[in-house]
């Protein structure tokens, strides 16, 4: 298929699997942790708002939930089917600790979640209030184990090497490795980041058609109370990733700065936009700012970055594609920033939720959250190249013996299937945010709803606005 072959057909589908599936767990982690404080503030003050926006989220979180459960099974086989090496190779880290998951996180989630989607008149507040922060709960434990596991791929530690298998000797010292807990926080900030700008971006949608009601404007101020007080944290977190990676993986920061060489003396400078070329060994077109580079990498104005050409060839990540990935990810976490002090400021004009410009602005950076996590995790497994486990065993070595018909095929399949399968799941998911949060009528007659059942049809009064 366009000239690629297995090794590479094989990458692509692994990462278009990954890429749709991550989307759905970060926005489960945020809306989780955002229904247990809805909850909450319902039992605290018997306010209806507060109840309106859980049962309309609710219905949101769990088709996020569903799609994120089937994306991710089918993300795990690919592990036995088409990385056979690295599963011979490191199975006895990676396979329990996705063990671990199961049995804390997703056991625990599976067990809570019936009773938080359909036990509101069927068990007290206080216990279903209890399994609502399970289920959350669930979700940042299930974050836990997965971002082990990756994280000991890029800084590999607690493990000998006994007949060319990896063998683990210290599970503290797997777990807790060098990068986990920086990519830890950097990902979990990120799940409630993003979950308050989708939040954000639908009230400024109702907003913008005049559905101007008490809990669309309180979702609204929420959202962006979040994001003014998470956005400068994340900076913060990645400045501290940024020193970890600098420190066990600086090939990585090399190919994100597009930095080829040191001259003897001089600082390193900041490449603020440029085109890497891997060929010719340099950046084109580089807008550079002297020094900036070293001051922002290793807090000081006289320590070099380290070059590429530093590193054998082979040995070198794609710095083309990481430098734009990860300009992308700063570049919106700016626009954040950005987003944030401007509500604030709105706040104290009292223009919130008048300003239509606002409004357009928290709207068009709904998905901003998200893609900036998927440039994140290109900058992060891209920048890991060409090692499946950073400096042990190469990607290439890590892949299934398949033809290249054979993965063009299932490519194409998986292609299909989820354009097809999860298309239809996000044109439900847009459905059930257009209807909006409605008063919540109890059911008389003690069926449960249905898992993704719609919206409650609104009332005459609700119409009228």
């Amino acid at each position: 298929m366009f000239g690629l072959d297995a090794f590479h057909l094989a990458r692509i589908q692994f990462a278009f699997t990954v890429s749709f599936h991550i989307i759905f767990p970060a926005i489960t982690i945020g809306l989780a942790s955002y229904l247990a404080v809805l909850e909450g503030l319902w039992l605290k003050t018997r306010q209806p708002v507060w109840r309106s926006l859980y049962h309309f989220w609710s219905k949101i979180f769990a088709v996020n939930f569903g799609m994120g459960v089937v994306s991710g099974l089918v993300m795990a086989y690919q592990f036995g089917t088409n990385w056979s090496g690295f599963s011979q190779f490191a199975g006895s880290i990676t396979g329990p600790l996705l063990t671990y998951e199961v049995l804390t996180a997703f056991f625990l989630e599976a067990g809570f979640l019936g009773v938080m989607l359909f036990g509101w008149n069927k068990v007290g507040p206080g216990l279903h209030f209890f399994a609502t922060c399970m289920v959350a709960l669930g979700t940042l434990i299930s974050t836990f184990w997965i971002l082990a596991s990756n994280s000991w791929m890029q800084t590999p530690q607690g493990f000998e090497i006994v007949n060319g298998q990896v063998v683990p000797v210290d599970w503290f010292a797997v777990v807790f490795n060098p990068s986990f807990p920086y990519r830890l926080l950097h990902m979990t900030v990120a799940a409630f980041l993003s979950s308050a700008l989708f939040v954000g971006a639908s009230a400024a949608w109702h907003l913008l058609r005049g559905n101007n009601t008490p809990a669309i404007r309180t979702m609204f101020s929420m959202a962006l109370w979040m994001t003014l007080i998470v956005a400068p944290i994340q900076a913060m977190i990645g400045d501290m990733h940024g020193l970890n990676t600098l420190k066990h993986q600086p090939s990585k920061i090399a190919a994100i700065e597009g930095h080829w060489e040191n001259p003897p003396g001089e600082p390193t400078p900041l490449l603020l936009f440029g085109w890497p070329d891997m060929e010719q060994e340099r950046t084109r077109y580089g807008l550079e700012i002297p020094a900036l580079g070293s001051l922002i990498l290793t807090h000081s104005l006289d320590k070099q970055v380290p070059a590429l050409k530093e590193f054998a060839k082979e040995d070198r990540p794609n710095s083309t594609i990481v430098f734009w990935s990860f300009r992308i990810m700063a570049g919106l976490g700016m626009l954040m920033l950005l987003l944030g002090v401007a509500a604030l400021w709105l706040r104290k004009k009292q223009r919130l939720y008048v300003s239509r410009p606002f409004l357009w602005f928290a709207l068009l950076m709904g998905p901003s959250g998200l893609i900036a996590i998927l440039a994140g995790w290109v900058t992060t497994e891209v920048g890991r190249q060409p090692w499946v486990v950073y400096g042990l065993q190469r990607t290439a070595d890590a892949v299934s013996a398949h033809g290249d018909l054979h993965m063009s095929i299932s490519l194409l399949a998986f292609f299909v299937v989820y354009s097809s399968v999860f298309g239809v799941g996000y044109s439900y998911m847009v459905r059930l945010i257009r209807k909006g949060p409605q008063d919540f009528t109890p059911p008389t007659d003690g069926t449960p709803a249905r898992p993704l059942s719609a919206a409650i049809t609104p009332t005459h009064s609700q119409e009228q606005h």
